[in-house]
C-alpha cells in the first residue's frame, strides 16, 4: 500500500539554514517526493529531523488526507503506478496524464491477470513483449505516449534483427541467449500482442461515456502490422509419423517424453500440449473417454471449448504413463512445452525429419483426415475442437455427437497401423 508523510531531506538544507517541507511518496518501496509552500527552520526540528512543530504539520494533515483519500479511490488502479507517477498524480489533483502511465508496470500486471484466468500461452507472449520492451528501452520504466507509430516502425526494424537476450529460466536464473531475428510470423504475433497491451490501457484509463480520453494517440492506425506468412511447410506423412511411433529413443529421455506426448498428441485427435499436461491420472478402471475443455479456447468460448476424445487401445499405455504425472514432473505447461521442444531436437535427428514440431502432429491428423482418407473439412474441424462461425446457427439445431469424431480418430489409427482405408463415408450416405 502506497503511504504519504511529511518530511525534511537533512541534505537539501538552504544557505538560510531552512529546509523545504517536502511530502514523501512511498510505493513499491521507492520514493519520490512533492515539494510544498513551506519552510522551516532548525528550531521546529527534532535531532532526527522529523517536524516537530505541530503548526506547520495542521497545515500539511489536510493535504496528507487529500491525498490518502485520492490513493485510496485508484482501488486496484493502484498498481500501475511507481512512486513517481503517483506523486505526479497526486500533485496534479488527481489527474492521470498519459505520459504517467507505465506500459511495463501495466503489462506485469496484465500478466497476472491472464495467469488467473488460466491463459497461460497468452501471459508467456506478453511477458515477451515486455522484456523485449524493456530491452529496447534500456528501461522498465516506458510511458504510454512512447509508443508512436514511428516508434513502432523503428521497433519492428529492431525486432528483425538478431538480438542477445538475457531471460529467467524455470529456476528463476538468468540464462543469456542468440537469437535470430523475427520472421514474418513471429513478428505479426509480436506486434499483434503488442496492439493488445496498448488496447487494454485505453479500455482501462479512457472511458467515452465519460467523455475521460487518458490515452488520446493510436498509433495502430497509421502503423500497420505485417501480415503473417501463409504457413507452406509440408505435412507430415504417414510414413513419417510411423517413423516417430516407431523411433527407438533412450529411455527416461526428453527425447522420449517428446515422441511419446507426440503420439498421443495424435491419438488424442490431436490435442495440445496443455490439455495433455492438464489430463487427470488415470484409474484402475479407467473410462474409455476423456472429456475436457480445450485450454486455448475455453475461455473464449461460448461452449467453453468442451470435447470428448476416445482413449483408443493404441494410447492406453501412453495415457497411464503420463497423465496426471506430467504436472508432478514440471511447475507450469510451459516448462513442459520447454522440455518437449529440447526433446524435439534430438526426435528430428532419430527420424530424420527436418524441423519437425509437437503441432506437426495435430497438423499431420488433420491432413491425412482430410487429404487421404477424404472426410469432410467440417468434420475434420470438429475432431480438431475447432468452431466454423459460419455454421454457429445451424449448430444450434443439431445435438452435438461424437460418433464421427471417434471414427476419424478409428480411421486414421488404421490407417497408421494397418495402411488400411476404410469406407465410413460411404456408409453414412449409404
Amino acid at each position: 500500500m502506497a503511504t504519504v508523510r511529511e518530511v525534511v531531506l537533512p541534505h537539501q538544507g538552504k544557505k538560510d539554514g531552512t529546509w523545504n517541507v517536502k511530502i514523501r511518496v512511498s510505493h513499491k518501496r521507492i520514493s519520490s517526493y512533492i515539494d510544498t509552500i513551506h519552510f522551516i527552520g532548525a528550531k521546529q526540528l527534532r535531532k532526527d529531523f522529523t517536524i516537530k512543530d505541530s503548526f506547520i504539520i495542521d497545515l500539511i494533515n489536510p493535504t496528507l488526507k487529500e491525498y490518502r483519500d485520492k490513493i485510496s479511490e485508484l482501488g486496484l488502479k493502484l498498481d500501475y503506478y511507481n512512486s513517481k507517477s503517483l506523486a505526479h498524480y497526486l500533485e496534479s489533483g488527481g489527474q492521470v496524464r498519459a505520459e504517467d502511465i507505465n506500459v511495463i508496470a501495466f503489462g506485469w500486471q496484465q500478466v497476472e491477470r491472464l495467469v488467473q484466468a488460466e491463459r497461460d500461452a497468452s501471459a508467456a507472449d506478453m511477458r515477451k513483449v515486455l522484456y523485449s520492451l524493456m530491452d529496447y528501452f534500456k528501461s522498465e520504466v516506458v510511458p504510454i505516449t512512447e509508443i508512436r507509430a514511428k516508434f513502432l516502425k523503428d521497433y519492428e526494424t529492431y525486432l528483425k534483427e538478431p538480438r542477445v537476450l538475457t531471460r529467467p529460466d524455470q529456476f528463476k536464473g538468468l540464462v543469456t541467449k542468440k537469437v535470430k531475428g523475427l520472421q514474418r510470423t513471429g513478428l505479426h504475433n509480436h506486434m499483434r500482442d503488442l496492439r493488445i497491451l496498448f488496447n487494454n490501457i485505453k479500455d482501462f484509463y479512457n472511458d467515452e461515456d465519460l467523455g475521460i480520453e487518458v490515452v488520446k494517440h493510436y498509433p495502430f492506425k497509421k502503423y500497420k502490422i505485417v501480415k503473417p506468412s501463409k504457413n507452406t511447410k509440408a505435412k507430415l506423412t504417414i510414413n513419417q509419423v510411423r517413423a516417430i511411433l516407431n523411433c527407438e529413443v533412450p529411455q527416461n529421455s526428453r527425447i522420449e517424453l517428446a515422441r511419446d506426448l507426440s503420439m498421443l498428441s495424435f491419438f488424442l485427435c490431436g490435442m495440445n500440449a496443455a490439455d495433455l499436461y492438464r489430463l487427470p491420472p488415470a484409474e484402475e478402471n479407467m473410462k474409455d473417454r476423456i472429456d475436457y475443455n480445450r485450454k486455448k479456447t475455453m475461455t473464449r468460448r461460448d461452449d467453453e471449448a468442451f470435447m470428448s476424445v476416445y482413449i483408443p487401445d493404441i494410447a492406453i499405455a501412453l495415457y497411464r504413463k503420463y497423465a496426471g504425472n506430467l504436472q508432478k514432473r514440471y511447475g507450469t505447461a510451459q516448462a513442459l512445452d520447454q522440455a518437449i521442444s529440447k526433446g524435439m531436437v534430438g526426435l528430428r535427428k532419430l527420424t530424420k525429419t527436418a524441423d519437425l514440431g509437437f503441432y506437426d502432429l495435430r497438423h499431420a491428423f488433420a491432413d491425412i483426415a482430410r487429404n487421404v482418407l477424404h472426410f469432410d473439412k467440417d468434420d475434420v474441424a470438429e475432431a480438431l475442437n475447432h468452431v466454423n462461425p459460419v455454421n454457429n446457427v445451424t449448430d444450434t439445431y443439431l445435438a452435438r455427437s461424437w460418433e464421427i469424431i471417434d471414427a476419424i480418430q478409428s480411421e486414421i489409427i488404421d490407417y497408421l497401423i494397418y495402411n488400411r482405408k476404410s469406407k465410413f463415408k460411404k456408409k453414412l450416405t449409404a
